[in-house]
Formats: C-alpha cells, sequence, structure tokens
C-alpha cells in the first residue's frame, strides 16, 4: 500500500499494518532556522545548535510539577523495596538504560532498583533492532520477565509519544496498578494518554529534522536526572548535597569517600579515615558517628531507625541524650 507523504508505514507483531501519520509531529518537522544546514560552516552548525539547546530548560520549567510527582513516585517504589523502569526504543531506550546504570555507583543501590530496559533487549544498545519498537506485545513482556507488581513504576520515554513498545508496557503496568508516566516530545501524544503522570516536552523541531537524539534526547536526559537524583535524594541517599552512598570503586571514588566525610563533618582526614575503617567503608555511617556522637553499631541502628536519612538518624540521637 501506497502511503500519503509524511507517513511511514510500519508493522506490528501480528503482521497488523498501522501508518504513523508525521505531519502533525513536533520532532518530525523541519526546522526554519536550519535549511541552509548543508551550506554552514562549522562553526555554524555548532552555533546554531548551540542557540537551539538554549531554550530546553525553558522548554522543561512548566513541567516540573510533574517531574517532582514521578520523582516522589520513583522515592516511594525506592523505599518500599521495589524497582523503577525505564522503557524506551532507540535514543530513548539509551538514555533510559544510561540513567539506570549511574544509579548503582553514585546511590549505593543493586542494579535491579532502577532497570533500563529497552525494545530489542541488549544488543539494540549499540545497533539497532529491526521492528522491536513496533511491538506492544514485547513492551508487555519485558516487564512480565522481570515480574512487575503494583508497587513499581514504570516511565515511558519516546520522543514520538507513541512507540508501540513503550505503548504496550504503559498499557499492561495500568493492568497491574503501578505507578506510571511518560515523557515525550510532541504535546498531546498517545503515551500521555496512557500514563498516569505526562510530560509532554516540546523543544521543537530538531536542527537534523528526526534526528531526536538531539533537542528531544537532551531534554528527556535532563528529566531523568531530575527524577533519579530527586528520588534517591528522597529515599534517604544524600546528606545536606553529598553522595553518603557512593560505591568506592577506585582510587578517586575513595578519595571521595574521605572528603565527603570530611566535608560533612569539618574532622581531619586522619579522623575521617579512622570513622570510614570502624564503618566498613560506610560514609553514611561514619558521618553519624562523628556528628552524633557515637560507635559504627549504634549509628547503623539510629539509620535503620531513621530510613537510612543522616540527619533525621542525628536527630534520634540528640532526642535520646536529652
Amino acid at each position: 500500500m501506497k502511503l500519503p507523504a509524511g507517513h511511514r508505514q510500519t508493522s506490528m507483531t501480528g503482521g497488523d499494518l498501522i501508518s504513523l501519520d508525521m505531519n502533525h509531529m513536533t520532532t518530525e518537522s523541519r526546522n526554519p532556522d536550519t535549511m541552509e544546514l548543508d551550506c554552514m560552516t562549522t562553526l555554524e552548525i555548532v552555533t546554531e545548535m548551540n542557540r537551539e539547546d538554549a531554550g530546553i530548560p525553558e522548554a522543561i520549567r512548566p513541567h516540573l510539577a510533574q517531574i517532582a510527582e514521578v520523582a516522589d513516585h520513583a522515592s516511594e517504589s525506592i523505599r518500599k523495596g521495589a524497582h523503577v523502569y525505564y522503557m524506551g526504543a532507540g535514543t530513548s531506550g539509551r538514555l533510559g538504560v544510561l540513567d539506570a546504570s549511574e544509579c548503582p555507583p553514585t546511590f549505593g543501590v543493586s542494579p535491579d532498583v532502577v532497570v533500563g530496559l529497552i525494545a530489542g533487549g541488549e544488543k539494540a544498545f549499540t545497533k539497532a533492532v529491526e521492528g522491536a519498537e513496533d511491538s506492544k506485545e514485547l513492551g508487555a513482556q519485558d516487564l512480565k520477565d522481570h515480574h512487575l507488581t503494583r508497587d513499581d513504576l514504570v516511565v515511558g520515554l519516546a520522543a514520538s509519544g507513541r512507540t508501540p513498545y513503550v505503548l504496550g508496557g504503559l498499557e499492561y503496568a495500568k493492568s497491574v496498578g503501578c505507578h506510571t508516566a511518560s515523557v515525550s516530545c510532541n504535546k498531546d501524544s498517545e503515551m500521555s494518554k496512557t500514563a498516569e503522570t505526562a510530560i509532554d516536552i516540546v523543544v521543537g523541531p530538531e536542527v537534523l529534522t528526526g534526528s531526536t537524539r538531539l533537542k528531544s534526547g537532551t531534554a528527556q536526559k535532563m528529566i531523568l536526572n531530575m527524577i533519579s537524583t530527586a528520588a534517591f535524594v528522597k529515599a534517604g541517599k544524600a546528606y545536606e548535597n553529598l553522595m553518603v552512598d557512593v560505591v568506592q570503586s577506585n582510587i578517586k571514588l575513595h578519595a571521595r569517600a574521605l572528603r565527603i566525610v570530611t566535608e560533612a563533618t569539618g574532622v581531619s582526614e586522619d579522623a575521617a579515615r579512622k570513622a570510614l575503617s570502624q564503618a566498613g567503608g560506610s560514609c553514611k555511617t561514619a558521618i553519624t558517628m562523628i556528628l552524633a556522637d557515637c560507635d559504627a553499631e549504634e549509628a547503623k541502628q539510629l539509620l535503620t531507625k531513621a530510613e537510612g536519612h543522616v540527619r533525621q538518624a542525628i536527630l534520634l540521637r540528640d532526642q535520646t541524650t536529652k
């Protein structure tokens, strides 16, 4: 079947054909300011890209309340010992995997707390898997394989806002009863009609038409940064603005841990090093030991009562000594 200009044909699992009307999608529109892109100098190209990128934070700002709502749901799932799933295809899927993979070293959590699911599986991270994004069933099956529960959170990612893989995942998540959210770059997207919390960030046409790894990708990554960081801060993974659960997996991070303890407490490096040793390398425990004036065992007990929040643990110690 021949489709009109501005449409593309794709297939769903089961052989059904669907037509995507791309004429009304901002992410597929042509940018009037870059019509002469192929005639620009290199400096002109990168200058234009920089100018276009400058508008991304402004496009995000009206949606901060929705982003905070998703972060609160994520924090709730984390505190319950449940999971946060990012779902996407292509660039969006890779961005979800990227943000998820940074959570273990930054916040000291296991890799299954925040999980990035990409259409086509792990091999799709470096190489496109033909047709993987066109299957709703695949999206649902990936969540079934991870034993999705009502305490989990599913965040759908797609610049277009209508990727079948993501829609299938969101629909299945709704049937399970868990919180759902969508992040897209087209207004009133199909995903936004499916998800509980919709975040449609319209950043305008790309410098290179349809290349959503550019502004759309940057916007999605900025939002994921907000969701994961805010969620883990609310879950007790920070004291002041310090990463108190950082995993010390190399020399640089060992040095960072030492600095975190000295910055948080004001003690010398020698005192911080001693506290870290007694705390089994835990910045959070060492800081609590020093500021609450207690040993490692009591610090751990206080942190357990405070659900991992250092500030609250110190307050609990103050209350018991009065």
